[in-house]
């Protein structure tokens, strides 16, 4: 069975790779779900390519209380158009936008908590 938690790390590991719309290599950089599905990828689990596939693939939660490696998707603009991987202790993975890197941003800052949406597992 995969590690999901490995996965995390492997995204973590991609800090200050830049952001690219389209993006899911290091040496091109990232966007939101090229991270993921780059991440995911390298521990054996094949994830589709967009935000809303994503979400659709990942089994939703039902305890609220991620784990490290769950896939956290955010309402961003009315719809959910972003994700980031759980790393722990209130911490996610993301490639948030132009011009930024990939980074760890905290899940209780005002602008995250208030725009997540779901909670998944990758299967």
């Amino acid at each position: 069975m995969p590690d999901n938690a490995l996965a995390a790390e492997i995204a973590a590991s991609m800090r200050g790779k830049p952001y690219q719309f389209g993006g899911n290599r290091p040496e091109r950089g990232f966007d939101c779900s090229g991270l993921v599905q780059y991440s995911y990828g390298l521990i054996g689990i094949a994830l589709p390519r967009t935000v809303a596939e994503q979400y659709q693939a990942a089994a939703p939660l039902v305890d609220p209380s991620p784990t490290i490696g769950d896939l956290l998707f955010f309402r961003v603009g009315g719809s959910i158009s972003h994700v980031g991987i759980y790393y722990g202790d209130g911490r996610f993975v993301h490639a948030p936008s132009t011009g930024q890197a990939v980074m760890v941003s905290r899940l209780d800052e005002t602008y995250w908590r208030q725009r997540l949406a779901s909670i998944g597992r990758p299967q």
